[in-house]
């Protein structure tokens, strides 16, 4: 067990690790966790961690497969984490209601009835919609959400990939509705993202939401494994996004790396850290394949605490 704290999420009762591991490796090919096995060594070290918060998606592994590899590894033992989950990816088909709009009624119902039985859970503890669906009022996903949530399936509910206008559009629907309101955003953000800094995070701020950043570690390029000439070919990002490494500025990268050197600290701790100092941040959710990999990320979130004026020189550095 490590010294992780918990924060709630949104206006909720729902206490997390400010670490969260992300299901999106799970099943995935030429990875350990491709198997139950690596999957199962995973859940177990998060659980030995006092990481809680575990975020997967019906569409992560394929067809549902990261919920159901999810599920097994967690059997008999699920009330000792958070599960989070997702539906309604506007780009994967999940073979259930072909035709039917992702935001609506049905597609609500029939998604999370998918999740629960590959999860092997009664109920889910955040729900979240992928993305917007552009057909459906916001205020019948809404509605079937609240369902949901009264009949005990899911405890709170929340959103992917919003825009900052819809945010506001959600949250003035649910209170018009008188209903339950989402309580988190979910976004990519990181040193080398930030575009949600314009509009979204006041947003969610506003709204007292809670913050999930997804990709915090931009792929990895943020864990200090990477230089301008040395790059670990036994990576992700090497075998799926090799542009990202190419094109990456590594002028403010050896900048962030002296800043890091300067204060006795690797770039993996100052990176979470300067997440987690960020208005509304609830968890930084980040994926792992090997048990040691979540063990780095989990101890680098507590091992320092960075001064106001530390939190901005990092910003300043990526502008």
């Amino acid at each position: 067990m490590t010294d992780i704290a918990f924060r709630t999420l949104g206006r909720s009762d729902l206490a997390v690790s400010t670490i969260g591991l992300g299901g999106n490796n799970f099943g995935r090919p030429g990875t350990l966790t491709h198997s139950l096995e690596g999957t199962t060594a995973l859940i177990e070290t998060a659980i030995e961690l006092g990481v809680t918060l575990i975020d997967t998606a019906d569409v992560y592994g394929g067809q549902g497969l990261s919920e159901t590899l999810l599920g097994e590894a967690l059997k008999g033992r699920s009330d000792r984490v958070v599960i989070a989950t997702k539906f309604g990816h506007p780009e994967f088909d999940m073979g259930i209601l072909p035709g039917v709009a992702k935001g609506s009624r049905e597609y609500v119902r029939a998604s999370i009835e998918g999740s629960l039985t590959r999860l092997q859970v009664d109920h889910v503890d955040l729900y979240q919609m992928h993305a917007p669906d552009p057909v459906t009022p916001i205020r019948e996903t809404i509605a079937a959400l609240n369902e949901l949530v009264v009949e005990g399936k899911i405890r709170q509910f929340g959103h992917s990939n919003f825009s900052a206008q819809q945010i506001d559009q959600a949250d003035a629907a649910a209170v018009a509705l008188g209903r339950a309101r989402f309580e988190s955003a979910q976004d990519e953000y990181s040193l080398l993202e930030r575009r949600v800094e314009q509009d979204v995070l006041p947003a969610v701020k506003s709204h007292d939401l809670g913050f999930l950043p997804y990709f915090p570690l931009y792929n990895g390029l943020l864990t200090g494994k990477f230089t301008r000439t040395e790059r670990p070919t036994d990576t992700r990002i090497m075998r799926q996004r090799p542009h990202l490494v190419e094109n990456a500025p590594w002028s403010v990268l050896e900048a962030y790396q002296a800043f890091c050197v300067e204060h006795g600290v690797t770039m993996l701790q100052a990176t979470f850290a300067w997440l987690l100092a960020q208005p509304s941040m609830t968890s930084v959710i980040a994926g792992a394949t090997r048990p040691e990999q979540l063990e780095q990320n989990a101890r680098a979130a507590t091992a320092w605490t960075p001064t106001a004026n530390d939190v901005a020189q990092i910003s300043q550095i990526f502008g």
